[in-house]
């Protein structure tokens, strides 16, 4: 969900961060030098399970699927409140924010629909309906559509017309998927079928099957365009895996921490961050060979889901409660 982010926004966002204070030593068991948890943002009264989060430079907000909770959080990152709860969802797991039309894209599960929530105040919209498990949200501004994972494949929804104007079928439910920088390919993880799927997305098209050899349960994706890969972590086993773009071929692999459901490339630091269900945060050191871990941030079991904003240079990690903690952001500072 990215455009072009004005000087402004960047000037926002900047002033954001830096309010971001007192910072919190760094948790156990966590090289001091890689993160430092920075801030807790408390959620409130949130029950269950968190899913996906996006982000609004411009004014400084995160957006929390509260999937369990049928809501979608309105965090200020400046002032570290929710100053929103976006009531009626159904089980909402992706969100996604188009600045240029200041439309807030919530994918809800129960029903199959995408839920449009428009303007400062996220005033409810229209509705497109796909019809079972609608998951994760992405925005390609070179075609101007949104393609959005459902059932056993991507919806293209026109935001013009707020209808699903296209549907590429795919061998099982699509899971994490990512578009190239340039437009060009769409690489989607569909765990069902041990393989990754690639997409021609301006003819809508799937144009390559790559086999994770052996890789089961492949949810989380990120792209290295630097180094020419799809990144992509298996739960069965634990483990990262690198696949060359030009062909899909694995380049290099790493083992990782349980129940991997987010995966971020710090293209800065030459690092991956992976969020783990089993209750850490993996840091590895992706300009070494093999890949190196540098650090396994304890977090909260069940805490897999996460957001790197290299425009904030911030980690976001998403804690469920817990029966003694209540459900909050954990907002991490890569270091140096």
């Amino acid at each position: 969900m990215h455009g072009r982010i004005s000087a402004l926004a960047l000037s926002i966002a900047a002033a954001t961060l830096a309010a971001m204070v007192p910072r919190p030593a760094s948790a156990q068991g966590a090289a001091p030098d890689v993160l430092e948890l920075e801030a807790k943002i408390p959620l409130g009264q949130v029950k269950g399970r968190i899913d996906h989060m996006a982000v609004d430079l411009a004014r400084g907000r995160l957006f929390v699927a509260e999937l369990g909770n049928d809501t979608v959080a309105v965090v200020d990152l400046k002032s570290r409140t929710v100053i929103q709860v976006i009531a009626g969802l159904k089980e909402p797991q992706g969100v996604g924010y188009v600045p240029s039309t200041e439309t807030l894209y919530v994918a809800n599960a129960r029903d199959g629909s995408v839920q449009l929530l428009r303007g400062e105040r996220y005033t409810p919209g229209d509705a497109v309906r796909l019809g079972s498990d609608a998951d994760n949200v992405r925005f390609d501004a070179a075609t101007g559509m949104l393609f959005v994972g459902y059932g056993s494949g991507l919806a293209v929804i026109d935001p013009a017309s707020v209808s699903k104007v296209a549907d590429i079928p795919l061998a099982g439910h699509p899971e994490s998927f990512q578009l190239a920088r340039d437009g060009q390919r769409l690489y989607v993880n569909v765990p069902g079928a041990e393989m990754i799927a690639v997409i021609d997305p301006a003819v809508r098209k799937l144009i390559g099957r790559w086999s994770t050899q052996g890789m089961d349960g492949n949810f989380a994706m990120a792209l290295d365009e630097q180094a020419h890969e799809v990144i992509v972590a298996s739960r069965h086993p634990a483990k990262l895996a690198a696949f060359a773009m030009a062909d899909g071929g694995i380049v290099a692999s790493a083992d990782t921490c349980g129940d991997v459901d987010d995966l971020f490339v710090d293209a800065k630091r030459r690092r991956i961050y992976a969020s783990c269900g089993e209750g850490f945060v993996d840091v590895l050191d992706k300009a070494s060979t093999p890949w190196r871990r540098l650090s396994r941030m304890p977090t909260v079991a069940g805490a897999r889901t996460s957001l790197f904003v290299p425009e904030l240079d911030r980690l976001f990690v998403a804690v469920r409660a817990d029966g003694q903690e209540p459900a909050a952001i954990s907002a991490f500072r890569p270091m140096p």
